[in-house]
């Protein structure tokens, strides 16, 4: 028995409709659309996870459901504004006397604005000198944390020879010092006997 595939809920928008469909996949989804470019890649359609939205398009698959996307007010408040327009010259009809002479007015189009100026990059020159003088900051810590470890393992060398030679010599001292004792001790042993 051939198990049955699992649906999925994708959106994608149509003019002033969100369409939906269940499909096991992006794949079908686009060709339920109609669609033959990948709508995915370009960020235009999305995989729905809302249970909400996913009602309606689970219980019709492979069916393209739309919602409208806002009332007709909301949709028309959205429109960009008109832009204006120059009036065309309208060409007077002629009379029985001749064309008529009323002027004419055509209107002039709005200037274009001044171009907004360049960004200033002085907050990207701060934050870079900044930046700078905190790697710098680092660097120098470190080349003295390097000199004082440098100098912390000599002193910890000079403090071992010391060490060596110091143990050395009291050790020598113990051993003579035993050897005196104990040559003491038997000496006074055989005294004794």
């Amino acid at each position: 028995m051939a198990r049955a595939q699992k649906l999925k809920v994708y959106r994608t928008v149509a003019g002033f409709y969100d369409a939906y469909v269940a499909a096991p996949s992006q794949k079908a989804a686009l060709e339920a659309w109609g669609s033959e470019r990948d709508l995915f890649a370009r960020g235009i359609a999305e995989l729905v996870t809302d249970p909400a939205l996913m009602a309606e398009p689970l219980s019709s698959p492979g069916t393209v459901v739309k919602h409208s996307r806002g009332t007709t007010a909301e949709q028309i408040a959205a429109l960009p504004e008109p832009t204006t327009r120059a009036k065309p010259v309208d060409a007077e009809p002629a009379t029985e006397d001749g064309p008529r002479s009323k002027p004419k007015t055509v209107s002039k189009p709005k200037p274009k604005p001044p171009p907004k100026p360049k960004p200033k990059r002085d907050e990207i020159d701060a934050a870079e000198e900044a930046l700078d003088a905190l790697k710098a900051d680092f660097d120098r810590k470190t080349r003295d944390l390097v000199k004082r470890e440098a100098a912390l393992a000599r002193e910890r060398r000079a403090l071992e020879q010391e060490r060596s030679a110091g143990l050395q010599d009291a050790e020598d001292t113990l051993n003579k010092t035993r050897r005196a004792y104990d040559d003491a001790l038997r000496a006074w042993r055989t005294s004794q006997d």
